[in-house]
């Protein structure tokens, strides 16, 4: 991420809620007050470690029935941040229309995650995150704090990148807790 010193300093303060729907402060809180490019890089050495003992016959674990496995958790880790993206991307460029959001749940019946191997889930992921760094690293100071409307809330740029980053600590967490996998939830 290309920073001016001006942008780094605001990107390590807490963004206000105003600056985010209310739903989304779950994933906010788990990121807020970071450095966000420093964090999506950490969470990227985070992720790789929590799946590097990873294989495919594992990864089709679920915790209880009706539960995704852990590849369609990670699946769903890369749609979610690739939407956003598209999101993010929208705003900047100035995208007057409310952006809709998307229902999680419908994707997973369409997808099949599970036909992925680790291998290539991790690959998908690396890209999505190496696009995410450098989308975020082009935007201006004033293009950081530029609005629009996301899934019915007004929405900051920067603070789509703090939703994109605590969406994945969160379901980091769920992995750890739940499927127990190893590595830094953060």
């Amino acid at each position: 991420m290309r920073k001016t010193s001006k942008q780094s300093d605001r990107m390590k303060t807490n963004i206000n809620k105003d600056e985010y729907g209310e739903y989304y402060g779950r994933y906010v809180k788990h990121s807020n007050g970071s450095d966000l490019a420093q964090l999506l890089s950490e969470n990227r050495v985070a992720m790789k470690e929590m799946l590097k003992d990873l294989n495919d016959a594992k990864a089709l674990y679920r915790y209880e029935e009706g539960k995704w496995s852990i590849k369609e958790v990670l699946g769903h880790v890369i749609d979610t941040e690739r939407i956003f993206n598209y999101r993010v991307l929208s705003l900047v460029r100035g995208e007057e229309r409310p952006l809709p959001g998307y229902d999680q749940d419908h994707y997973m019946k369409i997808v099949n995650f599970d036909r992925y191997s680790v291998k290539e889930l991790q690959s998908q992921y690396s890209a999505t995150r190496d696009y995410t760094l450098s989308l975020f690293g082009s935007f201006s100071d004033d293009e950081m704090i530029s609005r629009g409307v996301i899934n019915g809330s007004s929405f900051t740029v920067r603070a789509v990148g703090y939703v994109i980053a605590g969406h994945e600590m969160h379901h980091r967490s769920i992995l750890k807790e739940k499927y127990q996998l190893t590595g830094s939830a953060n």
